[in-house]
């Protein structure tokens, strides 16, 4: 019996993959590996994410920014999925116009997604603070997936 291997995605599949999607999981290096979600926006050439000031994973891209990156989507009877991990750097933006266009590209995403408020909280903010908050106030970092080694794409042959 022949071993069917996975499918892959082409550039312009998985770039309209990462597009659609919003939350990933980020692997960390430290004492042993560390795993954690993130809310990202795309704008078709990086991936961003927005993140508390604080805890493990500030820890840790402050002593190696070499990460993964996976972005996943499937059924619930795995009749249909697809999944892309980037290996990279990750890096705090410090340019202020760079800030202010990605935290606007996230309340978009919130909106055109219909988050949760409860969502903020994973920003920073409070739940009961207004969207336009990520804007206003500072309360978050912006990170940039940067110098990207390796990307493998793939889906179900579906």
């Amino acid at each position: 019996m022949k071993i069917l291997k996975i499918p892959s995605m082409n550039k312009n599949e998985y770039d309209m993959f990462i597009n659609e999607q919003y939350v990933s999981r980020i692997a960390f290096k430290g004492d042993y590996p560390y795993i954690a979600p993130f809310l990202y926006v795309f704008d078709g050439k990086f991936i961003y994410f927005l993140s508390t000031k604080y805890g493990k994973k500030v820890e840790l891209l402050q002593q190696d920014p070499q990460v993964a990156v996976e972005i996943e989507n499937y059924e619930d009877d795995m009749s249909s999925y697809c999944f892309v991990t980037l290996q990279g750097k990750i890096n705090e933006v410090d340019d202020e116009g760079v800030k202010l266009t990605v935290r606007k590209m996230f309340v978009d995403m919130i909106q055109e997604k219909d988050l949760s408020p409860q969502v903020l909280a994973a920003l920073g903010h409070s739940p009961e603070d207004p969207l336009e908050s990520l804007i206003k106030n500072e309360h978050s970092s912006v990170w940039k997936l940067v110098d990207v080694q390796e990307i493998v794409a793939l889906k179900n042959s579906q």
